[in-house]
This record gives structure tokens, sequence and C-alpha cells, in this order.
């Protein structure tokens, strides 16, 4: 049974769909980063798993062709769904219940695989002044060079503006990249020396900032063909 709260918002008493989040500032800092992911894409969806560790593993889409990530500790119910981002916002903004329906479920909308939870290798670490510096030269080429529907073309943000290079790795850091990093906040402005963190696996671009992870595939999905 579940209870109708204001705007649609859905406060669980009983069995079914829920995400659980105990601790309050958990829930206000995941309302944080939902909001900023709807901010940067209103469409995004959001992939919630539960992991054994007590924890919730939380993606979501951005616009970029790149996805952020964070955890908090609690359940979800399935243990893993897919939502709209504006739903669970809502839920989680208006409730402010320990205890929330996270939205309807939309599975087959989500594009493609997790990345692994395991087995990325550091390739190096990048001051976040030099992120910022990338972020400001971006907008401007975005600004005089905008594609058909205002924002920045493809061609823009697939441009490699910085290259990492580790013992074993070279990785190149497209711009989409960039400016999903700092449009979700997870660089502080003026944090200077603030380190991210870009670690790879074969299929896959990682960068940790202090307040959450931007993950993109390194080379395109192939789709599969049944004959």
């Amino acid at each position: 049974m579940s209870e109708r709260a204001p705007y649609g918002a859905t406060a669980v008493s009983g069995p079914g769909r829920a995400l659980r989040v105990p601790d309050p500032t958990e829930r206000d800092d995941l309302a944080s980063f939902v909001g900023r992911a709807v901010r940067l894409d209103s469409s995004s969806l959001v992939r919630l798993r539960s992991r054994d560790d007590g924890t919730v593993g939380v993606w979501a889409s951005t616009g970029f062709d790149a996805i952020v990530a964070r955890s908090v500790t609690g359940t979800v119910a399935p243990r893993d769904t897919t939502v709209k981002a504006r739903e669970l916002l809502t839920a989680l903004a208006v409730l402010r219940s320990d205890a929330v329906d996270p939205g309807s479920a939309l599975d087959a909308e989500w594009p493609g695989a997790l990345p692994p939870a395991t087995g990325f290798r550091h390739v190096d670490d990048v001051p976040a002044h030099v992120i910022d510096q990338l972020v400001e030269r971006g907008v401007e080429l975005a600004r005089d060079n905008p594609g058909p529907r205002g924002g920045p073309p493809a061609s823009l943000l697939d441009q490699e503006v910085l290259t990492v290079r580790g013992e074993h790795d070279e990785v190149g850091v497209p711009l989409r990249v960039v400016f999903a990093l700092s449009g979700m906040g997870f660089v502080d402005n003026g944090a200077g020396d603030d380190p991210v963190r870009v670690r790879v696996t074969d299929g896959w671009l990682r960068l940790d900032a202090r307040y959450g992870s931007v993950l993109r595939r390194r080379h395109p999905q192939i789709p599969l063909l049944l004959g």
C-alpha cells in the first residue's frame, strides 16, 4: 500500500517498488545529484542497483553520451531498475522520507550495459584547475561554433582536449566528458590542485573527482545482429 503525496510523489509504506536511504544527508546529496543530471538533460534516466555491501549504485545519463555515478547507503526494490530522473527527483525533494517510490520502471530504455565495478587501471591524476581551464575554453568554442540546436556540435564535443599518459596507457579525454564532470558540480571552482583521477579499462574511461564520477565507453557499442 502507498500513500499519495503532493505533486505525484509516492511514499512507500509496504512491499513493492521502493528506494530506501535512511540517512537524511545522503538523501539530500542524492537529490542534488539527480537534480544536476536533470539540469544537464531534462530526459535523463537513472539506474539504481542494490549491492551486497549495503549500498545502492546510482548512474544517470547526461546528454553528453557519458554517464555519471555515485552511491548511497541503502536498498532498492527491485534490486536493479531504471527510472526517469525527474520522477526520482520529485520523490526525493517533496517527500523527504527514508523510503520513496523511485518512479515507473523504464528498464528497457537504459542505454547499454553498466561499466564494471572493478578492474579499472589508474592512468594519472589531473589537477582540478586544468579541468576548469578546459571547461572555460570549451564554453568559448561552443559559443563561437553553435550546433544546429544551439548547443555545442558533436564534432566539438568529440574533440580530445586532454591526453593523459601512464605507465601502460595513453588516454584521450573528450570535451563531452569534461563538460559532464563540470556540469554535475563534481569539481569545486577554485579547487586548484585537487586531483581528478583518470582510470580506464579496455572498454571504459572513468574520471573520479571529489563529488562523483563520469564514465564513457572508449569505443562505440557494436549492435548485436540476430539472423
